[in-house]
């Protein structure tokens, strides 16, 4: 029995949810190989090649790839996807897109953002944001699976010699063109990598007022979230959405100022290590997850608490 992790990488290095995903691999138990696919992604398949746990790097290098364009990152998957008993991605946006279109391809049911293995043919995931966790057996001779990181220690990116072998890349598919890409940039942590994160809600009242959460974020070093209804009322940018429909994080200390605790959010947080809730309603949800709460307003409470740090 074999297990292929695709690796989530961006040519030089590969990202934190990979090391998180051969973690996941690693119970499953058998041969781990990780998969890099890209363009002049050299340095990433030695990177991959160091995670301890990991057999075997594959690399597929070619322009198609670079861009990890869905169609032709899926075509490169299921060339290899007969010599596998499992395929694993990490449940982000890059694994969310391609992963389904493999499952579709090889007609087998795709395992969704499972956050255990009991064997190698069954797992949990949660269901209805969270309140459920499904015990899913599979009989597929392929399993396909998406993993939430964030259930799952990452193994050691130092430490491992896996051989490096090259592979034929997929030829491209011509489905799909990459036109642009916005990154934004930033000198925080990345939101899903953080360990502590700062999140503002609609108790926040405005974009400007956003800025209160700087100093504090400053101190701790922490990443900034937001809750849905604060992106969606246009107070925080997209990518800062914690959530069932943003990212799932589980950082060593998570703060939650003016954020009523919405099941979308809370599907998004609840596995945080440390939970610290403001919020000017003592009846709101989010204080039954807070391992500490205060009643309070929070434009009074961030520049106090900022100044005692």
């Amino acid at each position: 029995m074999s297990v292929l992790v695709i690796a989530e990488h961006d040519n030089q290095s590969i990202k934190p949810a990979t090391l998180n995903t051969i973690a996941a691999a690693q119970k499953i138990g058998g041969d781990i190989h990780v998969l890099v696919s890209g363009k002049g992604c050299g340095a990433a398949a030695e990177h991959a090649a160091k995670a301890v746990g990991v057999a075997k790097v594959l690399v597929a290098d070619s322009d198609s790839l670079g861009d990890q364009l869905a169609e032709n990152l899926a075509a490169q998957i299921l060339a290899v996807a007969a010599s596998y008993s499992h395929i694993l991605a990490p449940s982000t946006s890059v694994g969310k897109n391609v992963l389904p279109r493999v499952a579709a391809k090889l007609d087998v049911a795709q395992i969704s953002d499972i956050i255990s293995v009991e064997s190698a043919d069954t797992f949990t995931r949660p269901i209805y944001a969270g309140n459920v966790i499904a015990t899913v057996q599979s009989s597929d001779s392929t399993k396909v699976i998406t993993v939430r990181t964030t259930a799952f220690d990452p193994v050691a990116a130092e430490g491992g010699s896996a051989a490096i072998e090259n592979l034929s890349a997929a030829p491209d598919s011509g489905k799909s063109t990459f036109v642009s890409r916005e990154v934004a940039k930033s000198d925080r942590p990345e939101l899903t990598a953080a360990g502590t994160i700062i999140s503002g809600g609609r108790g926040m009242g405005s974009a400007e007022n956003f800025s209160v959460l700087n100093p504090l974020a400053d101190k701790l070093n922490a990443a900034i979230g937001a809750s849905r209804a604060a992106v969606d009322a246009g107070y925080a940018p997209n990518d800062w959405q914690v959530g069932q429909t943003g990212k799932i994080v589980a950082p060593q200390l998570y703060m939650a100022f003016g954020i009523s605790g919405a099941i979308q959010h809370l599907a998004g947080m609840k596995d945080s290590k440390v939970i610290v809730a403001v919020n000017k309603d003592p009846e709101a949800p989010i204080f039954g997850v807070a391992d500490y709460g205060l009643v309070g307003d929070l434009f009074e409470v961030v520049p106090q608490l900022t100044e005692k740090l």
